[in-house]
């Protein structure tokens, strides 16, 4: 039923409030609803965050928005993670309906003294609510009372009266002590706050099999790297400031239908197979592939990683190579055809023959037990984070099942979701459950589509899906790194950096790798899928064709500043170039958008200007929303280039050229007074 002030379309509700919203500890969040009333009394809103402890937090009151008409809002922000509620109320606000009415009739000669008696009554019931600590509101309120009393021949004129009244010191006090008339509240509505690792984080990618590999010179063969070896690289990852090392699957590889280089039907003996087709005679995903050593050595791979400051992440794939042993000991977790024959995965035109689904339609219960208890044995050897492969094929009701599970007694960990599918699917996985999801990122290269893209992910689906922003993936290499050079890699890393809290980089990105298998093709040639790739890092790094310093230097830029580490506070700028792209991301003042403050209490803003041609320079005017910036229209300020360390000052107009063989981009802080 309606309440007596309509309180309608509340966001974010998710499910019609069975599901909870996204949030994250420290991130402030919107909620925001439609308020009115009947006739032109005025209203007042706010809204009231209730923290997993049952603890009420103060009311953050709403804000009327230009538009839509008669939208309210609200930035709240969860102090801890849990499952919080959160409670929209709206009033009468009689005090707001005198002020409007005095302010027009007491200056044109109307109701002169009536006004003002209704002032004293307003403000008696204030006084008589007021509490006994709050002494310094009551000796205004008591001296506002006098004004409005102090009528007759000797009394103040009505013009110094009501400029009392309306003085911001009153009008601090009756803010501070509202008094509310026909209270409506809706609500509980439920959000859950992760820890903040589920927002912000840099990502790197690897195959420990590659890291550490060599050829041996006596018999021609490729050995396998190990999680000895593969530790060696954590030094290297942590120096470019990642915070999490992503692991493919590192089961056992089955025998049956392997796949050779390139994917091809033709393996040799020695070809090690793709890890996604997972189980062998030595186990399936409670297993570890002989080559790359054993339980402890994975315990100690764990254990470097924590020492230097990086989160494991790891994959989990629910598939099946022919000869896992779940083939054998449960056959009706397949799909068996017409002619008696299982099922592998296919997604036309790509075929997996290496790989069987899980069909969920056969026993659920048993693959539900399953799953959930080879998790949790990953658990316990350290992995608070898993990458999830394919989530799209399986129901919702199971990951909705699963991660429900697992959060009940193991709130911290984590899940990204690897759907590259209908918005609806990839939106539907993260309000069931899931923290992160791979995004259409690496697929909008246009500025437009750009723009576009990160105006949805930070403000229209922020309350169901947090974006991770992998610039390539073993399956995806971009025609745009392909044929756009150095400077498309520094480009797309400088974009997914700057724009998403969290983002990815796999392995060879730093080194250019941009050979495809074909044209037209976005598989890399030699894919590290289906076979070892030996890296020469030193030699890289010591020859100065390594991307690392760059990477670096981005990775840095994000640690320094709250404004990168958040999603819900970007705003999109103009270029007159359709080639340059402007936007930023500002943590500042409370209210303001994504309003939390940086660690030392002062405003945060990071903007950013980036040329998206990587084969010309662009020379263009940058047109900026000041406001936005936290700026008056107006407003001169400094900004401080954080890659070159050069200052400029600028406005609202300014000229930029960007060269994307030096540097494609300005990353600007902007220095305050």
């Amino acid at each position: 039923m309606v309440g007596r002030i309509p309180i309608l379309d509340v966001h974010p509700v998710v499910d019609l409030g069975r599901l909870a919203a996204k949030a994250t500890a420290a991130e402030a969040f919107p909620v925001s609803a439609t308020i009115f009333r009947e006739g032109h009394d005025a209203l007042g809103a706010d809204v009231v965050l209730t923290s997993p402890a049952g603890e009420r937090r103060p009311p953050v009151p709403m804000v009327r928005l230009a538009d839509p008409v008669d939208r309210y809002v609200a930035w709240v922000t969860p102090d801890e993670p849990g499952p919080w509620t959160f409670e929209v109320r709206a009033w009468s606000d009689p005090v707001a309906t005198w002020r409007h009415a005095a302010g027009i009739k007491v200056p044109a000669g109307i109701d002169v003294e009536l006004m003002f008696t209704e002032a004293g009554l307003l403000l008696e019931r204030v006084l008589a609510d007021l509490p006994a600590e709050a002494t310094a509101d009551r000796a205004v309120l008591e001296a506002a009372l006098a004004a409005a009393l102090d009528a007759g021949d000797n009394g103040r004129p009505p013009e110094a009266r009501l400029a009392q009244l309306l003085s911001d010191e009153v009008s601090a006090a009756l803010d501070a002590h509202p008094l509310r008339d026909l209270l409506t509240v809706v609500g509980p509505f439920r959000a859950y706050a992760d820890r903040q690792r589920a927002l912000f984080g840099s990502w790197y990618e690897f195959f420990p099999r590659s890291e550490g590999a060599y050829l041996d010179e006596e018999t021609g063969k490729v050995v396998s790297g190990t999680f000895r070896t593969a530790a060696e690289r954590l030094d290297a990852v942590a120096a470019m400031d990642f915070d999490v090392v992503y692991l493919p699957p590192i089961h056992p590889i089955g025998e049956v239908n392997r796949k050779g280089p390139n994917n091809t039907l033709t393996p040799g003996p020695d070809d090690p197979g793709s890890p996604w087709a997972i189980g062998s005679r030595f186990g399936g995903h409670d297993a570890i592939h002989p080559d790359l050593g054993t339980f402890d050595d994975f315990d100690a791979f764990v254990a470097r990683a924590g020492a230097l400051g990086l989160e494991v992440a790891l994959d989990l794939a629910l598939q099946a190579a022919p000869d896992h042993p779940w083939v054998t000991s449960n056959p009706q977790w397949f799909t068996t055809r017409a002619d008696g024959t299982i099922a592998y995965a296919e997604n036309p035109p790509k075929k997996y023959q290496d790989i069987y689904p899980v069909n969920f339609d056969n026993d659920p219960t048993g693959i539900c037990r399953e799953v959930l208890r080879v998790v949790r044995l990953w658990m316990k050897h350290g992995v608070r984070i898993f990458r999830v492969d394919n989530p799209h094929t399986k129901p919702l009701a199971f990951w909705e099942w699963l991660l429900a599970e697992v959060r009940r007694t193991d709130p911290d960990v984590i899940f990204l979701s690897e759907a590259f599918t209908k918005p609806p699917m990839m939106h539907g996985l993260g309000a069931i459950g899931f923290h992160q999801s791979y995004t259409y990122f690496t697929w909008r290269t246009e500025r437009w589509e750009i723009e576009e893209y990160l105006r949805e992910v930070s403000s229209e689906s922020d309350h169901v899906m947090r974006p991770n922003f992998f610039v390539n993936t073993p399956d995806i290499l971009h025609e745009y790194l392909q044929y756009g050079g150095p400077a498309a890699f520094k480009i797309r890393a400088t974009l997914a950096a700057m724009s998403s809290p969290s983002w990815g980089v796999y392995a060879g990105f730093e080194l250019f790798e941009h050979v495809a298998v074909k044209p037209g093709s976005e598989e890399y040639l030699d894919s590290e899928k289906y076979q070892i790739r030996i890296r020469d890092w030193e030699a890289a790094d010591a020859e100065g064709r390594s991307l690392a310093p760059y990477l670096t230097r981005l990775n840095q830029i994000r640690r320094d500043h709250l404004a990168l580490q958040q999603l819900r506070n970007l705003a999109i700028h103009g270029a007159d170039d359709e080639n340059v792209l402007v936007f930023s991301k500002r943590a500042g003042t409370a209210g303001a958008p994504g309003g939390s403050e940086s660690s030392d209490g002062s405003d945060d803003t990071v903007l950013v200007v980036l040329n998206l041609d990587p084969h010309a320079a662009r020379e263009t005017t940058v047109h900026l929303d000041l406001p936005a910036l936290g700026l008056d229209w107006g407003d001169t300020f400094v900004v401080h280039d954080e890659l070159t360390g050069v200052d400029w000052t600028w406005g609202e107009h300014n000229y930029v050229r960007l060269d994307p063989f030096e540097e494609p981009a300005h990353i600007l802080t902007i220095r305050r007074p």
